[in-house]
């Protein structure tokens, strides 16, 4: 099964924003007993691992889109000028 392509986009932001609430219950709960400090450092796991996600992201999308990409066989005519015929050498 394939997956839509806006699924893997978001996911840095789901790892993201669920860090956040875990660090909000966290503080919610004032930090003093052992699952409150758990419930933070679990939190900044999944913020820093949204992050990291992101930026991979970054790194791996292609600088140009694949419809302007050119070919590796494109040759330009621009600039070009056209060159006279060159006669036909007669061969004996």
């Amino acid at each position: 099964m394939q997956l839509p392509k806006i699924t893997p986009e978001r996911l840095p932001m789901v790892w993201l924003l669920s860090g956040l609430l875990l660090n909000a219950l966290a503080l919610l709960q004032k930090l003093d007993n052992s699952f409150a400090i758990t419930t933070l450092i679990i939190g900044w796991f999944f913020c820093a691992f949204g992050v990291i996600l992101f930026v991979l992201q970054l790194q791996e999308r292609p600088t140009k889109s694949a419809a302007t990409r050119l070919s590796s066989e494109f040759i330009s005519a621009g600039n070009t000028v056209q060159m006279p015929a060159m006669p036909k050498s007669e061969t004996k």
